[in-house]
């Protein structure tokens, strides 16, 4: 009779075999033909999809920049064109430059909302 320490390591050993064994068959199941072609084309989508560039999120990133320091150089010539209108003059080019405030705040609302 064998004694227990010896017959316990080969009992383990056996076990793991039989269960690696059955998980290995357990793996292999046929895809249904649905998914095998959604898996395709999600691959396919993927690769009509040019990654973005950095250089090109740098150049979206510097005009943005640009963008928000022309919003902010003609906002602070608007408190000066309200004095005028209060004393009874319009400037001509306020109006364009409101509206030149609304496009490119606009502009960056959009590019930085999620």
């Amino acid at each position: 009779m064998k004694c227990l320490p010896c017959i316990l390591p080969l009992t383990l050993f056996a076990a793991t075999m039989l269960f690696a064994a059955t998980s290995g068959f357990a793996q292999v199941r046929p895809r249904p033909p649905g998914l095998q072609q959604a898996d395709q084309a999600a691959q396919q989508a993927d690769k009509a999809i040019p990654p973005p560039t950095s250089q090109q999120a740098h150049h979206d990133l510097a005009k943005l920049r640009q963008d928000a320091d022309e919003l902010a150089r003609i906002s602070q010539t608007i408190p000066t064109d309200v004095s005028s209108v209060q004393k009874g003059m319009l400037p001509k080019d306020m109006i364009g430059k409101l509206k030149r405030i609304e496009k490119l705040s606009k502009h960056l609302r959009t590019e930085v909302s999620p």
